[in-house]
């Protein structure tokens, strides 16, 4: 294989635009959705439209899994091979609500012929993925191994993503609701507005309506820039795709990033958030 060119990889969490992971050549090993007796890889067994349907109608609730040591084995080996290199970067989920980090570096300890490092992006969807596309332009652009970790690490430094459920009902069965379950006794009552900080989910406000929480969270974000300019920003959905143009609009409008997304979220995320979770998030330059 060939010493240095550098691989970045991610996991199925980040949802990452088709034509963007082609474009970058981002390989992406999925994490599992448990449904019962069925274990479905995300995006490959099954889509957000089949999932999302599925959630509100099947009264098995579902859970997720990480990738398995062996099966991140063999990713890393397919990645290289792909990539005719030996050394890859893996940017990967938040370490504080996912096992997928755990898994990979386990795997990295089973590969000694390639050089893996694995980033803790300590966030889920594009906040992961925007950290996933820096590592792989630098990449293309023949970065060293250190000049990728550190785009991917910029990025981080610099990421917001705040997001409104309808139901706090699907983060308190998973065990992902963190400090948002002060939101509980009043969760039929309010929209609440919740954020990642540090690599969980946090409670930030609560407002009456979508639609005041949707101009709220537009409002905590322009703060959130202190000026800068916005360099990509995504809105993320979780099958509330006319929502979410039009949520597009108005986070051009106060944002004016350079790049902007609209991402569904994948099944391995949206069995937390539930149906109707709509978000923003973005970095600065």
């Amino acid at each position: 294989m060939a010493r240095g060119r550098v691989a970045v990889v991610s996991d199925s969490t980040a949802y990452l635009p088709q034509d963007v992971r082609e474009q970058l050549d981002i390989s992406v090993i999925p994490l599992n959705v448990i449904w019962g007796q069925e274990v479905l890889k995300d995006e490959v067994d099954i889509d957000p439209p089949a999932f999302y349907e599925r959630l509100q109608s099947d009264p098995v609730a579902p859970k997720t899994s990480q990738p398995s040591a062996g099966e991140f084995v063999d990713f890393f080996r397919q990645s290289a091979e792909k990539a005719d290199t030996d050394t890859l970067v893996a940017v990967l989920i938040t370490s504080k609500l996912s096992g997928t980090i755990a898994s990979a570096e386990a795997a990295k300890q089973m590969l000694p012929d390639l050089r893996i490092e694995v980033v803790d992006s300590l966030s889920v969807s594009m906040g992961l993925g925007f950290q996933a596309m820096a590592a792989a332009e630098a990449a293309r652009d023949g970065a060293s191994l250190e000049e990728i970790v550190e785009a991917a690490q910029r990025v981080r430094y610099s990421l917001q993503l705040l997001f409104m459920v309808d139901t706090l009902e699907y983060l308190h069965r998973g065990g992902r609701i963190g400090g948002g379950k002060k939101f509980l006794g009043t969760a039929l009552k309010i929209k609440p507005i919740l954020e990642f900080e540090d690599g969980e989910i946090e409670a930030l406000e609560q407002v009456r309506t979508k639609k005041k929480a949707l101009d709220r969270m537009l409002e905590i974000s322009k703060e959130r820039t202190g000026g800068k300019p916005v360099t990509r920003a995504s809105v993320i959905h979780a099958d509330v795709m006319d929502a979410a143009l039009e949520f597009k609009k108005d986070v051009q409008a106060v944002l004016d990033p350079k790049e902007i997304y609209v991402c569904d979220l994948s099944p391995a995320i949206g069995t937390h958030g539930g149906p109707g979770t709509l978000g923003v998030t973005f970095y600065t330059s």
